[in-house]
């Protein structure tokens, strides 16, 4: 038996532009942290040559053309693994929720299998990096998700880092703790960040299918509104490295304020939910992901009770969370 985890995260900044529509046009940089919320992955040796999956469905089959589950057969085919285990997912966060999850899963069933072909056919583990890119390669160029490159890196990876992707699609990686902020600052983020369920799930492919088209042909609206979240982005980096939290905090709205001039990513009942944080001592916040739902995350510096306060009023469920610095994990490897 193997088990193994991988975080999901939270976009700190720059989200949208690890898109290739926009990438492979301009160069993408964005900001992301891992958080202490997992998908995990239990991958076991079956006795047979079949195939038992159980995900929110079961599949059991001899064959990985009857697997229901697209990520799962294209792993499958992906690492010519033809038949003789059985995989269980379980998660922390729901899916469909702005955290990443899908990119997680898919980097956490990677590791498991590449950590199955290890043991039986004595083939080396890849780097962290190569499994992120095989899970991009899967969404992108496989399923042709209308998805980026931000997901997979930082389930992959853990942290706090900042990544470029040029426009080849090469993804550049520069680490923000502990080479650039020190544990104290970071430590004093985590503890002003709060991070709220809205209790809405919705398929991001409805809000990023219509951006990524549009900034494929180069539209204007939505190019400008991406250029303006890739300045944000860095400002927010230097406010990071500069240990100037309450800037960082006063950026997140910069940028919350950019961002829902994009369709589908907001509604008033949402915008009224971020004025009652603002009201309430958020000097900035986010809905995670590509918006419409999902998590609110906000920054708060003065007394995090009243916001509680105010989010439960309103009916948003608080989710506590730290940093993430391990990345995919290999939990245990009984095989």
């Amino acid at each position: 038996m193997i088990i193994v985890r991988t975080p999901v995260r939270i976009p700190l900044g720059g989200g949208g532009t690890d898109l290739p529509s926009y990438y492979s046009l301009y160069q993408g940089e964005w900001l992301s942290a891992a958080i202490t919320k997992y998908i995990y992955i239990v991958l076991h040796k079956r006795f047979d040559n079949t195939l038992k999956m159980s995900y929110s469905k079961t599949d059991e089959v001899t064959d990985i053309e009857l697997i229901r589950h697209p990520i799962i057969k294209e792993a499958l085919r992906l690492l010519d693994i033809r038949g003789g285990i059985e995989v269980a997912s379980f998660a922390d966060v729901p899916s469909n929720t702005g955290l990443g999850t899908s990119g997680s899963f898919t980097v956490a069933l990677l590791t498991a299998l590449h950590a199955y072909l290890q043991k039986e056919k004595s083939k080396d583990m890849p780097s962290k990096k190569e499994i992120a890119e095989q899970a991009c390669h899967i969404a992108m160029n496989i399923l042709k998700e209308p998805s980026g490159k931000q997901d997979e890196y930082i389930a992959a990876l853990g942290g706090i880092n900042s990544f470029l992707a040029l426009q080849s699609g090469e993804v550049m990686i520069d680490p923000i703790f502990p080479q650039k902020v020190s544990k104290e600052k970071i430590s004093d983020l985590g503890n002003n960040l709060l991070m709220f369920y809205t209790g809405i799930k919705r398929d991001s492919k409805d809000i990023l299918q219509p951006h990524a088209e549009a900034a494929q042909k180069n539209e204007s609206q939505i190019t400008e509104n991406l250029h303006k979240i890739k300045e944000i982005g860095k400002e927010i980096k230097k406010a990071l490295m500069e240990g100037n939290l309450r800037r960082f905090g006063e950026l997140m709205d910069v940028h919350w304020q950019e961002k829902i001039k994009r369709q589908g990513t907001s509604n008033p009942q949402i915008n009224g939910w971020y004025q009652k944080a603002r009201e309430a001592g958020a000097i900035g916040g986010k809905l995670m992901g590509a918006g419409g739902g999902g998590f609110f995350l906000f920054y708060c510096e003065g007394n995090k009770d009243f916001l509680r306060r105010a989010m439960a009023r309103e009916g948003l469920k608080e989710e506590l969370f730290r940093f993430d610095f391990e990345g995919a994990k290999v939990m245990a490897d009984f095989i």
